[in-house]
């Protein structure tokens, strides 16, 4: 099987909107598996007496187990088309999320972790290949579709982890494992479809080579990674130490920073689905521009308002910094056509495991300077945003 016969559907096809639901689906019960670890960060460090690197270092065991292998994944199945690996990578978040809620020690959390990580590494490239195959044409939809589905999941997880959780102990963290039995079933059905779609897509259309020079891929590629990177760090301060940043700065309880962390992964949904629908009428670059860049006045206020403007602006900064990932994604699939795999394990493992070694340091700096400094910090990341005028236009890629 070659390279390019991995590429998607023509744009005029038929978008199969069932299967990007099913996917979607499936992305919120794998991400709702993974956020219940760090929603849960609180009731862990009060049971295992965790310090803040320690926290970190179950951040970095999640993601960079997911980003080493997401990468190689997405490149062997670029050749090798795995549509049934989807139900198995489902099946090992099962596993670690179960290892999550019966944990005795510290060591079998990371080992959780890991495994978590490692489902994602599995469904993240194959599901991102079959949006593309399901998009009829629409790829920043289907992305976007796909996308907030994972967000969704993130979202829901701190609401599961305050209202369940907390009241009923870790090892209810279990009862949501059940969700990811029943995305084993629907990803094995997804799975069969996938591999007839990718075989007539095959068959019926030439393979499109990418436009642009070897090294200007390159340099695309590592700008996109860097803007993916900076996002990502972002979100990581959010997802691992927000809660902490409100419990301390405004004295509010676990439940009540658990809700407003909800705010911001809410948002970021929102951010996800608006940023494919619109990337796909203005094109992504303009989005890109607009999501990185544009999140800089919010994210410099953040650390000095009240907590009622802190509400407010965690909600904008979660809808417009999420904005840019489909429309980073997209980019990237147009500008490498038929290495989809190898794109979604660059974009969702690797940039996104950076942003877990980030999450690590991130932990080391606040326990030496404090959790506000660590928010102070970041708020200046999205200058990052700059390097957007160095990518190509979308026309270059056609």
């Amino acid at each position: 099987m070659t390279v390019a016969s991995t590429q998607a559907p023509p744009r005029s096809g038929t978008t199969a909107w069932f299967v990007l639901i099913a996917i979607s689906f499936c992305h919120l019960v794998n991400d709702v598996m993974q956020s219940m670890l760090q929603a849960i960060y609180p009731l862990l460090q009060a049971e295992f007496s965790l310090s803040y690197t320690q926290i970190g270092m179950l951040t970095f065991a999640f993601q960079v187990t997911a980003s080493l292998l997401q990468p190689a994944i997405g490149g062997f199945t670029d050749r090798h088309p795995m549509p049934r690996s989807l139900a198995a990578g489902m099946a090992a978040s099962f596993v670690g999320v179960l290892l999550l809620a019966f944990a005795q020690g510290y060591g079998v959390l990371l080992t959780g972790a890991m495994l978590i990580g490692i489902g994602s590494a599995v469904f993240h490239p194959e599901a991102s290949r079959v949006a593309r195959l399901a998009s009829g044409g629409r790829y920043g939809t289907a992305q976007s579709l796909f996308q907030v589905g994972g967000n969704g999941g993130q979202a829901l997880g701190p609401l599961l982890a305050a209202f369940i959780v907390v009241p009923l102990g870790r090892p209810s963290v279990a009862l949501f494992a059940a969700l990811a039995l029943i995305g084993v079933g629907l990803l094995w059905r997804v799975g069969a479809w996938a591999e007839n779609r990718r075989r007539a897509a095959a068959a019926s259309q030439p393979p499109r080579k990418a436009t642009l020079p070897r090294n200007r891929i390159i340099a695309t590629v590592v700008i996109l990674a860097l803007l993916t990177f900076t996002k990502n760090i972002y979100s990581a301060s959010f997802t691992s130490y927000y809660t902490f940043f409100l419990i301390e700065r405004f004295g509010l309880t676990a439940q009540q920073s658990q809700v407003m962390l909800f705010l911001f992964l809410g948002g970021m949904a929102a951010g996800v689905m608006l940023g494919g629908l619109v990337g796909d009428r203005v094109g992504p670059r303009t989005v890109i521009w607009f999501s990185i860049l544009g999140v800089l006045p919010f994210t410099l206020m953040l650390p000095h308002v009240s907590l009622a403007a802190t509400g407010v602006l965690t909600v904008v900064i979660g809808l417009i910094l999420a904005s840019a990932f489909p429309a980073i994604v997209v980019f990237a699939q147009e500008l490498l056509p038929g290495r989809t795999g190898l794109v979604a394990g660059i974009f969702f493992g690797f940039a996104f495991g950076m942003g877990g070694i980030a999450a690590a340091v991130l932990g080391v700096i606040a326990d030496a300077r404090g959790i506000e400094f660590v928010f102070l910090l970041c708020s200046f990341l999205p200058l990052m945003g700059l390097l957007t005028i160095f990518l190509p236009r979308e026309r270059e890629l056609v």
